[in-house]
């Protein structure tokens, strides 16, 4: 049988809560507004699949861009490419730098 390779593969350890994070997480988070130009982290809720950027981008640091209804459009690099990610709240933190 052959192996799989899809959107969730290979990221058991990235896409894991905690013990004691388990279930959905606070308020707080999704209502923030983020700034245009704000850094923020991409940190991944496997709690909430919709608007879950892929797991290759968890821990990346970014910009906002623009906000798209509820999502925020982010800028990063990815080692020379430029790439634009839309993600929803829950999937990002700020930067604290």
């Amino acid at each position: 049988m052959p192996k799989t390779s899809g959107y969730r593969n290979r990221s058991r350890h990235k896409l894991r809560k905690k013990p004691r994070d388990k279930g959905m997480q606070s308020l707080g988070r999704l209502i923030y507004d983020y700034e245009i130009g704000e850094k923020v982290v991409v940190y991944i809720d496997p709690s909430v699949q919709k608007g879950m950027p892929h797991p290759r981008y968890h821990g990346y640091i970014a910009s906002v861009l623009e906000k798209r209804g509820k999502s925020y459009v982010i800028g990063l690099k990815d080692g020379k490419k430029d790439k634009k990610l839309t993600v929803r709240p829950e999937h990002i933190k700020s930067h604290k730098a």
